[in-house]
């Protein structure tokens, strides 16, 4: 039989349930769960055991569905470190639009494609990249190829924005939505399905009123995810109430683009009113942690949130604001920020930021009914942990351990749609060392030639 059995391990499957299996076992057929159940040694189980091809027993370790990226900025790599302690705006005038504006397609493919070994490495089997410079249509497909050849789980926003600060970025809306189109016809449901396509305006006071009416238009016409910067940092909030009227989420919502396939990335400062609008839609938020308290931008009311019933899903963001991608890192951070914001430390427990990182992640994408569990018929995106580590072990609670202790380093095993993916740690699809030697290379010449120019850029170390 060709099938793949995890057994032995503690299984969490994220389900309505938030069963914990000990020991337990996922049989997968092709890319499909089949089935997941308590590990015993009998013979049925045995008589799976013997026949499967790919047989992984894994004792000391958790099997855990695949954690969903909700918000990354994949070309960003290049700019992980460039500088810190800038605030949002200079950060992006002083670092992201010089170095993005200078790279060429080529370092966008290679960009991406190091951001999804790290994304699997850390076990996101699934990412959301919005992708807004472009500077040449190509940059998109190289994110895209990044996707394909990782056998990552890829779903891309096409950012787009008629009023961005830098004028380059700048693009009508017949621009975006006629590129949007060629990108849907060549590469919505690509490589196995695992590729998608979505909308990504860049955010609410880079674009006109014109530009966010018709995007919506657009995306419902053909029913995409909206995937929108929102309520980041509170100037932002006084960019929109100058120019409409309108607070962030208010003006998002009075053009049509708040709905159930809405993302509204950040969210941080959103008030009640603008909260139970989010609620009333059925939206999803995507917190995005380290991001926010590296760049001081504030702290989003999650609890909150959840306690209204709203999804909350969770995100790296780019690494150039991380500066990392380590999926199981944020899980820590998530945590503890809301723990000493509220001085509660009841607030967001293990299996609660779990679940924002796997069914959350999910729902918000629109594919709960296919991703972020571990259930019969589900897509077999699965990721195994190891926990005999000494910074883990002795485990007492494995959702602890995963949220507390473990890190992107702990992830062992990955499979996305029942392909392995990483395996002992390493990514099997891509040589990843070339691929870094590559980007290393590009990355000194960019930093040579905007030194000239942008002295923050001048080698320091």
């Amino acid at each position: 039989m060709n099938g793949t059995l995890l057994y032995n391990g503690t299984v969490l499957t994220m389900d309505s349930g938030l069963r914990v299996l000990k020991p337990g076992y996922v049989y997968i057929e092709g890319d499909t769960i089949r089935e997941v159940g308590e590990w015993a040694e009998n013979e049925r189980l045995d008589s799976i055991r013997k026949r499967c091809s790919h047989v992984y027993d894994a004792a000391g370790k958790a099997i855990i569905p695949g954690l969903m990226n909700a918000h990354t900025h994949l070309f960003q790599t290049y700019m992980r470190g460039v500088s810190d302690d800038m605030p949002l705006s200079e950060w992006l005038r002083s670092v992201i639009w010089p170095m993005s504006l200078a790279m060429e397609p080529e370092d966008f493919y290679l960009a991406a494609l190091i951001g999804c070994v790290e994304n699997l490495k850390s076990g996101a089997t699934c990412l959301m990249d919005h992708h807004y410079i472009h500077t040449s249509l190509d940059n998109t497909a190289g994110v895209l190829r990044a996707f394909a050849e990782s056998g990552i789980r890829g779903h891309l926003a096409r950012g787009g924005s008629d009023l961005s600060g830098q004028l380059r970025l700048r693009e009508t809306d017949e621009q975006v939505f006629a590129h949007t189109d060629a990108l849907l016809d060549a590469w919505h449901g690509a490589a196995a399905g695992r590729i998608r396509i979505a909308l990504g305006p860049l955010n609410l006071y880079g674009c006109s009123r014109n530009f966010l009416e018709n995007a919506a238009r657009y995306s419902e016409e053909r029913g995409l995810i909206n995937h929108v910067h929102v309520a980041e940092t509170s100037g932002q909030i006084a960019n929109t109430l100058e120019r409409f009227g309108l607070r962030n989420l208010e003006l998002l919502d009075a053009v049509g683009l708040l709905g159930e396939r809405t993302q509204v990335v950040h969210g941080i400062w959103l008030d009640d009113g603008e909260l139970e609008a989010i609620r009333k839609r059925r939206a999803s938020v995507v917190h995005c942690p380290v991001s926010n308290m590296y760049l001081a931008s504030g702290i989003a009311k999650v609890p909150q949130m959840l306690r209204m019933g709203i999804n909350v899903a969770l995100g790296t963001d780019g690494p150039g604001s991380n500066n990392c991608q380590d999926n199981l890192e944020v899980l820590k951070f998530a945590a503890c920020l809301h723990k000493v914001d509220q001085l509660d430390s009841t607030l967001l427990p293990p299996m609660e930021v779990l679940q924002m990182a796997t069914i959350g992640g999910a729902k918000s994408m629109g594919r709960d009914n296919e991703l972020g569990s571990l259930e019969p018929g589900k897509k077999a995106d699965v990721v195994v942990v190891d926990l005999e580590k000494a910074h883990i072990g002795p485990v007492h609670r494995v959702s602890s351990a995963l949220v507390y202790n473990a890190n992107g380093n702990d992830v062992e095993l990955v499979l996305v749609g029942g392909r392995v993916v990483v395996e002992h740690g390493q990514c099997v699809l891509i040589d990843e060392r070339e691929v870094l030697r590559r980007a290393q290379s590009r990355v000194d010449a960019l930093r040579a030639r905007l030194a000239v120019h942008y002295p923050i850029f001048a080698a320091n170390d």
